[in-house]
């Protein structure tokens, strides 16, 4: 099915389970929370599909990609450190939301390459149009993010004990 093989085609079954999660996570709680169930789906899918990701290489070998699984799962480990600064509880919920858009790179990049069938939107990686589609993702993720930090931060100032506001 659109020129899948078993391991991209389970790989994007995992794929879609974590998106699915942390956009409900994003819908229903304003940020992606593994301390929640939502979060730990998106969390341990997130994590899967990069795993599964190493082995598919469909355009050669370890390739910009790869590098994506890598620095996403960099991206989580930091995520998941349990540091006490001020500003890491804002730092951990953009830091969960960038791993929702870098999800979103290979999605659009892979699924566009492939529909609609016999007229792909993009003609490769390297497509401007492609690129542009990124950039506009991007822009929309860096709203997201701008706007969950100012949410926090009215929470923070809302609340008589402020610390416990800064939970997403």
């Amino acid at each position: 099915m659109f020129g899948l093989t078993t391991l991209g085609t389970l790989h994007t079954a995992i794929s879609l389970v974590a998106l699915w999660a942390g956009y409900q996570s994003l819908l229903q709680r304003g940020a992606i929370d593994p301390r929640q169930r939502l979060g730990q789906v998106y969390l341990w899918s997130t994590v899967l599909t990069c795993l599964t990701g190493f082995g598919i290489f469909q355009r050669g070998g370890f390739n910009e990609a790869h590098m994506l699984g890598v620095l996403t799962l960099l991206v989580v480990g930091l995520a998941l450190l349990p540091l006490r600064a001020r500003a890491w509880p804002y730092a951990q919920t953009v830091l969960w939301t960038l791993t929702l858009f870098f999800h979103m790179v290979p999605g659009l990049t892979e699924t566009f390459m492939r529909v609609p069938l016999g007229a792909p939107l993009f003609a490769g990686p390297d497509d401007p149009k492609l690129k542009a589609s990124v950039g506009v993702v991007f822009l929309v993720f860096a709203v997201v993010m701008a706007a969950q930090v100012l949410r926090m931060r009215r929470r923070q100032r809302a609340t008589p004990l402020g610390a416990a506001a800064l939970r997403p």
